[in-house]
């Protein structure tokens, strides 16, 4: 069954929604007025790229609500730690989490039976982004071509690192390219991204995937090199590094990296607008924006109703692409 393209999904849920942050923030009727400190709960450790996306809008936001914004990094369990707190926290707005499509997955896979998508508020989407696979500069590998081949010459003995256990939104990335290639790789599991990249620049590992955001600078540096990024277009930071598909792989490109904020189930619609309101009004910063461009990413200005509905459906090809990979049945 075809899977339709997560970029669509986060273009048009419910037909209704247009990815413009001024129409958000012409939409506020009430400023979000926390009274405390907000507490911005994450899934992974420092460094890697939910960590760099929660701290430059956290900077942004608190001039916007007048509190500071504390981020709090609570790795473990494919987010069972950070989920655990959010679903234990009071729905007064003062408890947020920040989740990507390794929640969705992780809650049909590891997490199965301990959380669902009906245990929170979805109240914001921020981001869709594109993963890449990456080697250090001084590796024989120039391309996923050269990856697959060693692979088939080496009996599956290619070593990726990437986050999360096996059903993570990056394994099943590899997964499909496993499928797509006619190959088996080894996966790794790391729990940020800086300890991928410091795996594959000693050496430790063979490969790295991750998003552009918190490996750019190493790219920059010259110490990383692109084998190619699973989407519809090269980066516009690294147009070097082709496409899977350019590269010969027919790799679904719906199996994007996206980045929302979340929290405690019976949080009270308005106050979840205003948060989503001031989130899209911090993301039109300057500041912010230079970040999310030099990363590579899309912003969205989904509030809850329509996050809510975009969780659905992403649920849904969750499933489809963990069934298509093998992982679940």
């Amino acid at each position: 069954m075809a899977i339709t393209h997560l970029k669509k999904l986060a273009l048009g849920v419910a037909g209704a929604v247009a990815l413009t942050l001024g129409a958000a923030q012409g939409a506020m009727a009430e400023d979000w007025a926390p009274e405390g400190p907000v507490n911005m709960i994450l899934h992974t450790k420092p460094g890697g790229g939910v960590d760099v996306y929660s701290r430059t809008l956290a900077k942004e936001l608190e001039p916007i609500i007048g509190q500071s914004i504390v981020v709090v990094n609570a790795p473990g369990g494919g987010g069972a730690t950070q989920m655990a707190k959010i679903r234990a926290s009071e729905p007064d707005g003062l408890t947020l989490g920040v989740n990507t499509v390794t929640h969705l997955t992780g809650m049909q896979t590891n997490l199965r039976g301990t959380f669902s998508p009906d245990d929170f508020e979805w109240i914001a989407l921020s981001q869709i982004d594109p993963i890449l696979f990456f080697v250090s500069k001084e590796s024989e590998l120039n391309s996923i071509t050269d990856m697959v081949e060693l692979a088939k010459s080496n009996g599956g003995e290619v070593n990726i690192a990437g986050f999360g256990p096996v059903g993570s939104m990056q394994n099943i990335g590899m997964s499909m390219l496993e499928k797509a290639a006619g190959v088996k790789f080894n996966w790794v599991a790391h729990q940020s991204t800086p300890d991928i990249i410091a795996a594959v620049l000693g050496g430790h590992m063979d490969v790295g995937v991750s998003n552009l955001g918190p490996a750019l600078e190493f790219f920059e540096a010259g110490r990383l090199k692109g084998l190619g990024v699973l989407g519809d277009d090269r980066l516009s930071t690294l147009p070097d590094m082709q496409t899977f598909g350019e590269q010969g792989y027919d790799v679904d490109t719906s199996w994007l990296q996206i980045r929302g904020v979340f929290g405690p189930k019976g949080m009270p619609l308005d106050l979840q607008q205003q948060i989503a309101d001031a989130i899209h009004k911090a993301m039109a910063s300057d500041s912010y924006q230079t970040y999310a461009r030099a990363a590579g990413v899309q912003d969205s200005d989904y509030g809850p109703e329509e996050y809510s509905a975009f969780i659905k459906q992403m649920s849904t090809v969750a499933e489809e692409q963990l069934k298509a990979a093998g992982i679940i049945n």
